[in-house]
């Protein structure tokens, strides 16, 4: 489901508690007709009958159980409306997520990180209206008024005449309203999604802000920002109590043509007290549902464009999933690529019939300068994007055969800045994967093999690594590896931004790490480079060398040209 009308169709589940609303909705309203007839009956007889208690005991006690029966079907309909909305929005969360997973990083790159928070947590949560009251009324006022028209119209015809001619001039300014109300609904959410997405980047920002002295230009800027989104929402909200007013204008005029109809009628001798009563006592009713309607419907106009804010996202194509998916390696992964080609956007191509194989267990090392296109390659081997020509091979397979989420689950990525959540350091190492009892002691062997003797297992952690030092950081990151059984490990140069006597450490728990799998990875440095059992040269996304590092120093090419420095610098340090 990719469309705003889609996405408010809900699940099978949220369908059933929905049906269920509806249906305790209808019996309520239903319910007005016998208990106005059974009260118009029990004031009549006694004002005009001169009937004693014990004779309207039966009359009271079909009241009193038509009021607890009402009260029993309310109840029933708001927490069925409460379940409806939840089952839905928790289905429709939880596919925005699942796609937001599936786009990846690469294809998520125009998108602000508050906007996309602003989509999963504020636009999914403005469709609670819309599916515990805006659907139930609207079912109600196509079934509800019929109905007690119809009981009015048995009693007396002349009286469902007025009624009927005083609905159609509601119905039609609640359509023309709603034009308006559409439009400044989508006015509101556009501001809303800008003023979220601002916000977050700010807090985000807060520190670069604070060291620049520009924290109170910023400041001027949200509560600019946040007064535009006030008035916004006022209009809106403006729009909605106007319609409920002349909703109710039309409503009361309605029913005061009726009274003055059945009081004539009482005074002429052509109705009786007890028909009057009860129409009189119906009158409302028939416009209780539209009036309602009315009321929930600015919940409709909001559902509707955060809908429509989703499809924006969910439009964005993502990696194909196969019908029947091949299944992706558990152990020995070989791969290759096959004349792959790609370009992001109208720009010069990345890679550019770039070939090369990777044997099952082998350690390969991608070198090159800035721009040659290696982490293009990552991008590639974990489908963030797709070749836009050529083919990769895993184990004789197409990549693109593979399930992208069952195939992410083979692969330890150590990006150069890994990323934690705020909790302990148990959660951030298992990320999800187990549970029970056993999980505590593969962390904590997780952490040894990764030499991480500081951290403890249950040590909290802040929101991206608060408290951690870069090493700490590291090796926290190679401990979500070697706790993962995934056969590939990519690695984007996992000793950056470390200092020499730590880079030096952690080589020695990379190594083990890449010992039983295979291994690609991103090297900028000359000790990365060292430590696999081959590299391969790339320039502007062409492979022009391959080689272990001795002997590709000793042929004197493109590689040696590019580590000089970094040679010269190593020799230098030793002297």
């Amino acid at each position: 489901m990719t469309d705003a009308a889609s996405l408010l169709k809900g699940t099978a589940q949220a369908n059933a508690a929905l049906r269920l609303t509806i249906a305790a909705g209808f019996s309520r309203g239903a319910v007005a007709i016998p208990f106005a007839w059974l009260l118009s009956e029990a004031i009549s007889t006694a004002a005009f009958g001169g009937a004693d208690l014990a004779a309207l005991t039966p009359t009271l006690l079909g009241l009193a159980g038509l009021v607890v029966l009402r009260a029993l079907l309310t109840y029933v309909a708001e927490r069925a409306g409460f379940a409806a909305s939840a089952r839905a929005r928790s289905a429709l969360f939880h596919h925005l997520l699942d796609h937001v997973r599936a786009l990846g990083p690469v294809r998520l790159a125009g998108w602000p990180t508050g906007e996309l928070a602003a989509l999963l947590t504020d636009a999914v949560a403005a469709t609670d209206a819309y599916w515990r009251r805006y659907l139930p009324a609207r079912a109600a006022s196509a079934a509800l008024p019929a109905l007690v028209l119809l009981a009015v119209a048995f009693a007396d015809w002349r009286a469902a005449l007025v009624i009927v001619v005083g609905a159609p001039v509601a119905l039609l300014f609640l359509v023309l309203a709603g034009r308006g109300a559409e439009q400044a609904s989508q006015k509101q959410w556009a501001r809303l999604l800008r003023l979220g997405g601002h916000l977050l980047d700010a807090i985000q920002g807060l520190p670069e802000l604070k060291i620049f002295n520009a924290s109170r230009r910023e400041i001027a800027l949200v509560r600019k920002m946040a007064d535009a989104y006030r008035k916004d929402a006022m209009a809106v909200l403006r729009i909605a109590f106007l319609t409920s007013l002349v909703l109710e204008f039309f409503s009361a005029l309605a029913i005061a043509l009726v009274a003055v109809l059945v009081g004539f009628r009482l005074l002429w001798g052509e109705l009786d007290f007890h028909t009057g009563l009860f129409v009189l006592l119906l009158a409302p009713e028939f416009y209780a549902p539209t009036r309602a309607l009315g009321a929930e419907r600015h919940a409709k106009m909001e559902a509707q464009t955060a809908a429509d804010k989703m499809s924006s996202l969910l439009s964005q194509t993502a990696p194909d999933t196969p019908a029947t998916p091949t299944p992706a390696p558990t152990r020995d992964i070989a791969l290759r690529f096959e004349d792959v080609r790609f370009a992001y956007g109208d720009g010069p191509r990345a890679l550019d019939g770039l070939s090369f194989e990777i044997a099952a267990g082998e350690t390969v090392a991608l070198a090159g300068p800035s721009g040659a296109g290696k982490s293009t390659v990552f991008s590639l081997l974990l489908r963030f994007i797709e070749p836009d020509g050529g083919r990769i091979w895993v184990n004789g397979a197409p990549l693109a055969a593979f399930d992208p989420r069952a195939w992410r689950g083979r692969i330890a990525h150590l990006p150069q800045r890994p990323h934690f959540f705020e909790g302990d350091v148990t959660e951030n190492v298992a990320m999800g994967r187990d549970a029970g009892a056993a999980v505590e002691a593969s962390v904590r062997e997780a952490l040894a093999l990764a030499r991480a003797k500081q951290l403890a297992v249950g040590a909290p952690i802040g929101e991206g690594g608060a408290g951690l030092s870069g090493g700490e950081a590291q090796r926290l990151a190679l401990s979500r590896a070697f706790y993962s059984p995934a056969p590939l490990v990519l690695l984007d140069e996992p000793t950056a931004h470390l200092d020499v006597d730590t880079e030096r450490d952690l080589r020695a728990s990379l190594a083990r790490l890449c010992a039983d799998r295979t291994a690609l990875i991103i090297a900028h440095r000359l000790a990365t480079a060292q430590m696999a059992d081959r590299l391969i040269v790339l320039d502007r996304g062409r492979v022009v060398e391959t080689g272990t590092h001795a002997t590709l120093l000793a042929a004197g090419g493109f590689y040696a040209r590019m580590v000089a420095p970094d040679l010269a610098a190593a020799e230098g340090a030793a002297r």
